[in-house]
């Protein structure tokens, strides 16, 4: 049995110091198959332990029915195999620019501002689901099972209360009950919090008795120093060395460079400090997962919704490659190494040649809500995407205008988030304001809107705000009521059999319609699969399937040009490729004629 303390400088591993190299890698950002692949990377950059973040609201979509529960349970196996100790930070709010940060919108929608404190349904709710998960965590600690210490130690060394709550609020009492929760399951390894090095962040997510770590790119004696004023005894780590960042639709950051971000890993490991790279593998945000912020120094101006990459600029890039960072972080973990770093293992298999895709049928979104969309709810004010159970997908929203009357604004109060416009069948501009104008309306008309999230929020104050009409549609001054609703989540389509039930029809001859729907292609492999991109020309914005996995948001404003598909998402001979095309594809006979493709994998 290994036993794993905190001390009063060092971690202590059965009596013995030991500074934690870790990095985070997120599971459910990686398809399985390549978990081993990217675990063996971690281990050849120089670090002895793995950091994952759970996302509740993946594993259950609906309350009570649950998808893959046991998926962390099989990660923790594969870190134990490649000779990793675990950290696990179960939440039940993550961040981690995860769609509402990790927590379920059938929770969030009837709580709102109840989430994450004291208020006893949200805790009901989550004792609940640590129920479900712990067990996993349990089993797999290092005084339980065989793992990286050898016999009668496995690979969970730590678990985190809560995440970064100093950025958000300061209910101690919640905070004590989410460390009771996880003890009360189980959890016997040490527990700490992780928040900004200021004041206000460290006293409002800091629990008595439990250890508190820090999150910063840079600065790390003056964050330690900081970390010390608070917390007198116990080791210094870094849990969060941002080493990267995530990128925004519409927005092109400048990414950081290599040498400035091994300084700063140099500068945590000289103060004597342990530290986890987030992200030492971003991955992918697959399944229309991707989360969203609010811009401003205080996160509540305009929404700004993240790309379906979640690359970070980190050292073993999206795709599993190292980087330029790889190797000079590289350099430095191997001088705090107890040996030789292991050498790097075979790259993943990569497509060998370009596979153009045929694109030959579509459907209508209308009709694909038909077969696979909820029911529709008519109710004095729109309902929201929450009262209508969608998590990830659009809502398609019906009312008529009155008449006679004369030609008035028509607006949109609440507009969460990108709304396409319709007035008797005629397709205006789209909409994406939170109070949008719509249209100049005549009465008797009638209107249609489908409304799509980009994302719920992730962080800061605006969490658990609700998508879709959040207030209502206004006629000059008049709210119209009597508004009909009705929703199309994104799993409907993980079913083939859903999926076949789709009443396609062939694309016109002449040019293609062009138009918002689902489009059905072929993608025919003659070589062995291997990872690609998925590029898509003239394609405006949507996601895509190959194979009924999906692969995530697709839009044409960038700064991301094309969507990653791991190998073992493809077969040998033919594939199916889905595109739900939100506003406008392109032609796809005739002149001008663009067709989506599989191409190897850009540098």
């Amino acid at each position: 049995m290994a036993q794993f303390v905190v001390g009063e400088r060092d971690f202590m591993l059965d009596g013995r110091p030991l500074r934690l190299l870790s990095g985070a890698l997120h599971y459910f950002r990686v398809h399985e198959a390549q978990w081993g692949h990217r675990l063996a990377m971690l281990r050849a950059l120089g670090l002895n332990c793995v950091e994952t973040y759970v996302p509740w609201n993946l594993h259950e979509p609906r309350p009570g029915m649950f998808r893959d529960p046991e998926a962390l349970g099989r990660f923790l196996d594969a870190a134990q195999a490649a000779g990793l100790w675990a950290i696990v930070r179960p939440g039940p709010y993550i961040c981690a620019e995860w769609e509402n940060g990790g927590l379920p919108e059938w929770l969030t929608g009837p709580l709102g501002r109840r989430v994450r404190t004291r208020d006893a349904a949200y805790l009901r709710a989550v004792d609940a689901w640590f129920a479900r998960l712990l067990p996993q965590v349990v089993a797999r600690q290092c005084t339980e099972a065989s793992g990286p210490g050898g016999p009668g130690g496995g690979p969970v060394i730590m678990v985190q209360v809560e995440n970064e709550y100093g950025s958000y609020g300061s209910d101690a009492e919640y905070l004590a009950h989410i460390a009771e929760s996880l003890r009360g399951h189980g959890v016997r390894v040490p527990l700490f919090t992780s928040d900004g090095p200021e004041d206000h962040m460290l006293t409002g997510g800091s629990v008595p008795g439990v250890l508190a770590t820090a999150n910063f790119g840079s600065g790390a004696r003056e964050a330690f120093a900081t970390l010390r004023r608070h917390q007198p005894d116990g080791p210094l780590m870094c849990m969060e060395f941002w080493c990267g960042w995530f990128a925004h639709w519409g927005r092109r950051d400048v990414p950081r460079p290599p040498e400035d971000a091994a300084a700063a890993l140099r500068e945590i490991l000289e103060c004597g400090a342990s530290v986890n790279l987030y992200m030492a593998h971003g991955g992918t945000s697959f399944g229309g997962w991707a989360g969203a912020n609010r811009a401003g120094e205080l996160h509540d101006g305009e929404l700004e919704p993240t790309v379906t990459s979640y690359d970070y600029e980190a050292p073993i890039d999206e795709r599993g490659r190292p980087t330029e960072k790889f190797w000079r972080f590289r350099e430095v973990l191997a001088e705090f190494a107890d040996g030789p770093l292991p050498e790097l293992p075979e790259p993943v298999r990569a497509l060998a040649a370009p596979v153009p895709a045929v694109v030959a049928e579509w459907a209508p979104a209308e009709d694909v809500l038909e077969i696979l969309g909820g029911p529709e709810v008519t109710s004095g004010v729109p309902a929201t995407f929450e009262e209508l159970g969608v998590d990830r997908g659009v809502v398609r929203y019906r009312v008529e205008v009155p008449g006679p009357r004369g030609r008035y604004p028509l607006r949109v109060r609440g507009l969460r988030d990108r709304a396409a416009v319709s007035v008797d069948g005629v397709r205006g501009p789209a909409a994406a304001d939170e109070d949008a104008l719509v249209a100049e309306v005549a009465g008797p008309a009638s209107v249609e809107l489908w409304v799509e999230s980009l994302g719920r929020v992730n962080y800061g104050p605006r969490l658990a705000e609700s998508k879709g009409i959040t207030g209502g549609l206004l006629h000059e001054r008049q709210y119209l009521h009597g508004v009909r609703a009705r929703g199309l989540r994104l799993d409907a389509l993980e079913d083939a059999g859903a999926r076949a039930g789709i009443p396609y029809r062939s694309v016109p001859a002449a040019g293609g319609p062009a138009a918002a729907g689902f489009y059905r292609g072929t993608l025919t492999l003659t070589c062995r699969p291997g990872d690609a991109d998925l590029a898509l020309p003239g394609w405006t914005r949507g996601f895509a399937w190959i194979n009924g996995f999906n692969l995530g948001r697709y839009w044409d404003v960038g700064p991301q040009r094309a969507l990653f598909v791991p190998g073992p998402v493809l077969r040998e001979g033919e594939n199916e490729l889905l595109l739900w095309e939100l506003e406008s594809a392109p032609p796809l006979t005739g002149e001008g004629a663009a067709s989506p493709g599989l191409y190897p994998c850009a540098g």
